[in-house]
């Protein structure tokens, strides 16, 4: 596509109470730019202003943060200083357009620049097959590359290289995303999907899996309903060199790389902070990761495309976990910084960050729990009154308690029950397991409303996207919680929200514009300051990378 072509973009017409969404087809005709060789798109899953304010305010203003050594700058902010910020609507375009958009559909619609429906993978709203950015990318001789810290089959980082229905189809995804040859870089978790499904049983299997040198941890289970080792195909019919550990990563040779670093999902934000302090990380970072998928790709002279996800800022905003959010932002922004210093003294590469959308409804807020002490003031505006708020505002210093958290809801729901049946738990139990990973202190009272459910048989595995029927009675609200005992989590999130100054309107998602960085050349990145769909911001990065 030239930058003399009109592209045409399905404009979804927001209106007001009272109106009906209205569809239409307008010719956008891009501005006259220049091409870059590169495009690395970065996208925080769950990640909107919300979550930017938490990552900013303890970046800023936490007594103890992480930042105070380094001038209390995140990376975030120092792409917006050298480039631009837009906002991005996020919502299912096309005549059965939705309100709010899942992982599948946002990703769909940045990798083609296409509508596209509810959950369905690489294809657009009529359900037909459609290009992505990175496979024109592949086709004109580029490099490609997909990095998760979720599983490479999430709908995400499967949104830019597979075509399904469903985002559940993941071992078909799993297939296409090693068949097709469009991707040489891949590396998340997710090993599961990989696997023969008699992995746990069948001695070759588990032989083979030792000769390419996986931990047994990478194995433990499949969720593949076949016999085939697309791991071992990976590397004997289709050239993949193989990673399972950060060691293996370092010392990895080869153009076409597969790295598959746990079995399902990679460690949590929490689980890394406190593994980079001891320095006993067996599992890349996400900063590592990019970093190692940057030096393969950039070795190829016609340019590359990356896309680089921070996917469990999603699953902590998804449980109403705010301690771990923190750690996901900070591990998310930890990667951008990797790419900002790598791209920042270039002019062929254009970088993108945003979201697919928001997650859980997030905001600190005020209360009238433990209203503040009154306090004598010497300003001379005070005239002899002390100064004393009617409401608790917060305290900053529930920043730097966030950031002590040790383990996330998931840690806390495992300790009152490993096999995650909670039929018959205890108040104590859970002020138990609250109190051991979190700094903000529950009673058993307060603890008593995570108990009460009513019985349904959903399982919850891995945060896959399945509903459940019957919710417990004590949560108000309990359509917008959809994943059957995993409202545990969310009702922990209640009990600590009060000491927290944090609320949380949603298990799901929200339909709340999210943020747009943009660093590169300035002709390219202006037209990304702005309001703007999806979209649209998939049609500007396809401009930029292939305009002539």
């Amino acid at each position: 596509m030239t930058n003399r072509q009109a592209i045409p973009i399905t404009i979804l017409a927001l209106c007001l109470a009272g109106c009906h969404s209205a569809v239409k087809e307008v010719n956008v005709t891009p501005q006259a730019i220049s091409n870059v060789k590169n495009v690395i798109l970065m996208i925080g899953d769950g990640m909107g202003a919300q979550q930017l304010g938490l990552l900013e305010e303890y970046a800023r203003r936490a007594p103890q943060s992480i930042y105070n050594e380094t001038g209390n700058k995140t990376a975030l902010t120092k792409l917006a200083e050298a480039g631009q910020v837009g906002l991005s609507l996020t919502a299912p375009f096309g005549p059965n357009g939705s309100l709010v958009v899942d992982s599948a559909c946002s990703a769909t619609q940045l990798a083609t620049g296409l509508a596209a429906g509810s959950e369905m993978i690489g294809l657009d709203h009529n359900g037909n097959i459609t290009e992505t950015i990175l496979e024109k990318a592949k086709a004109q001789g580029k490099a490609t590359g997909l990095v998760s810290d979720t599983r490479i089959t999430h709908a995400t980082p499967a949104a830019f290289a597979a075509h399904q229905p469903h985002r559940s189809f993941e071992d078909k995804i799993a297939e296409q995303l090693i068949e097709s040859g469009n991707v040489d870089v891949l590396f998340s978790g997710g090993a599961r999907m990989f696997l023969p499904s008699d992995i746990k049983t069948d001695a070759k299997d588990r032989q083979a899996m030792v000769e390419l040198g996986a931990p047994s941890d990478i194995y433990k289970m499949s969720k593949r309903k076949d016999n085939r080792n697309l791991i071992v195909e990976a590397k004997n019919q289709h050239g993949y060199s193989i990673a399972f550990e950060r060691e293996q990563l370092n010392k990895i040779t080869g153009n076409k790389v597969l790295g598959l670093f746990a079995n399902s999902g990679m460690d949590d934000g929490i689980a890394y902070s406190a593994c980079k302090k001891t320095g006993n990380c067996s599992q890349p970072s996400l900063r590592e990761m990019t970093l190692a998928a940057l030096e393969i790709l950039s070795k190829d002279p016609d340019g590359f495309f990356l896309m680089i996800e921070g996917g469990q800022i999603d699953w902590a905003g998804h449980i109403n976990d705010a301690g771990w959010m923190l750690h996901e932002m900070l591990k998310f922004d930890e990667a951008v910084g990797a790419v900002y210093e790598w791209i920042k003294d270039r002019n062929d590469t254009l970088l993108v960050v945003t979201a697919d959308h928001e997650t859980g409804g997030f905001g600190f807020s005020y209360s009238r729990n433990n209203l503040p002490k009154e306090q004598l003031l010497k300003g001379n505006g005070m005239v002899g009154n002390k100064y004393k708020p009617n409401f608790n505002f917060g305290q900053v210093e529930n920043l730097d308690r966030l950031y002590k958290q040790t383990g996330t809801f998931y840690d806390m729901m495992k300790q009152v029950n490993g096999e995650r049946n909670f039929t018959d738990t205890q108040g104590q139990q859970w002020a138990d397991a609250i109190n051991q990973y979190s700094d903000f202190k529950v009673t058993v009272e307060q603890a008593l409303p995570i108990v009460e459910r009513e019985p349904n048989e959903y399982q919850a595995d891995d945060h896959s996207y399945l509903s459940a029927q019957q919710f417990p009675k004590v949560h108000d609200f309990k359509e917008f919680y959809v994943y059957g005992d995993e409202i545990h989590g969310n009702l922990i999130g209640r009990a600590l929200s009060a000491e927290q100054n944090v609320v949380w309107s949603t298990g799901t998602h929200t339909a709340a514009p999210v943020p747009v960085y943009a660093l590169g050349p300035k002709d390219v990145i202006k037209q990304f300051s702005t309001m703007q769909h999806h979209v649209e911001l998939a049609q500007k990065m396809m401009t930029a990378l292939f305009a002539e």
